[in-house]
């Protein structure tokens, strides 16, 4: 019984596979013949696609080259070939020859490396990008990186951001009272985080006064490298002295130049801009209450662009979880502090 059905499953397959034969010989006469009815008299012209489908046909079914008369059996094999080395061709060189380009992405991180650090070299900045889960060669990243026609230096805005812990600026503008006297106010304001180190108001600005202040805003060895000052004629030679003495070494600005001095020059027009315009003054004590009040703002609640739109004494991040949003007056009222609280 097991013999008679294994024999019946193989004459079915055999029928199977004869049909397919006969189909796949019927399409390679068919085509030879409706080659030979678009040709006029004289030899036939195969096109490429008359090429690819037999050399299909010879793929899938070997005995094509027997029903093939318009070309030798040899032919159909030689395109074969052909078309064989054309594929791997294609596939070796995958598209671009020669080694695979690096991403745009690497190269502009690359060139950022070597942009913002100019002391790196390609060892450095390859095992930074080693860091970084980037695999890349050295000399891949020597062949990206910034040409430099001399030694490496750092920018200018790096020595400066080294320096500017020890620098301070040093500055008067005067207040108008309401009986018509002048007054004069005095800042010293460190640049690192823009506070305001020191103030002080006075009638008379001498340079015994101006000295005295010095002092008293930079006790106990707390002086800076540096200190920008304008060439007004109040800085005399006793505070010149006394600037000499703490260890500090004066930078002056030239001769009407304000911009030389931006940060406290700043300063004092965002006092007169939202602050004293705003305001009358009685005295100099009244002027000193409400400069104090505006630094306290200046100092914990204003965002200032150069920190990055945080304060000089930064404030934390409130997320929505913390609470309702309540605003807290500053400077009388004439701005407020929003901060959230549970309720």
């Amino acid at each position: 019984m097991i013999t008679i059905l294994s024999a019946l499953v193989s004459l079915l397959s055999f029928r199977v596979r004869s049909r397919a034969h006969l189909e796949l010989e019927l399409i390679a006469l068919r085509h030879q013949v409706s080659v030979l009815r678009r040709q006029r008299p004289g030899r036939a012209r195969l096109s490429c696609a008359d090429r690819l489908l037999w050399v299909w046909l010879y793929r899938i079914w070997p005995q094509a080259l027997d029903a093939i008369v318009l070309v030798r059996p040899a032919t159909v094999v030689e395109w074969h070939r052909k078309g064989l080395r054309l594929y791997w061709r294609w596939r070796s060189t995958f598209r671009y020859p020669g080694r695979p380009k690096t991403s745009r992405e690497i190269r502009d991180l690359i060139r950022q490396m070597s942009f913002a650090n100019p002391l790196w070299g390609a060892p450095r900045i390859d095992g930074e990008l080693l860091k970084l889960g980037i695999e890349v060669s050295q000399a891949t990243v020597g062949r990206y990186l910034r040409w430099r026609p001399k030694a490496p230096s750092p920018t200018w805005r790096s020595f400066l951001h080294n320096h500017v812990t020890d620098i301070a600026a040093i500055d008067m503008f005067v207040v108008a009272t309401a009986t018509f006297r002048i007054l004069y106010a005095l800042i010293v304001l460190g640049h690192d985080r823009r506070k305001v180190i020191h103030f002080e108001v006075t009638r008379n600005p001498t340079q015994v006064w101006l000295s005295r202040q010095m002092t008293e805003a930079f006790p106990w060895e707390t002086a800076p490298r540096y200190l920008l000052r304008d060439r007004d004629t109040s800085y005399g030679p006793a505070f010149r002295d006394r600037v000499k003495a703490m260890g500090i070494e004066e930078v002056l600005t030239a001769p009407r130049s304000p911009w030389q001095n931006p940060f406290v020059e700043r300063l004092i027009g965002s006092i007169r801009r939202e602050c004293l315009d705003h305001i009358i003054i009685f005295n100099e004590r009244h002027l000193r209450h409400v400069l104090s009040r505006y630094f306290q703002y200046h100092h914990r609640a204003r965002t200032h662009l150069s920190l990055d739109k945080d304060c000089p004494q930064p404030r934390p991040i409130q997320p929505p979880s913390a609470g309702k949003i309540i605003a807290f007056p500053e400077v009388g009222g004439l701005h407020h502090r929003y901060e959230r609280c549970a309720a």
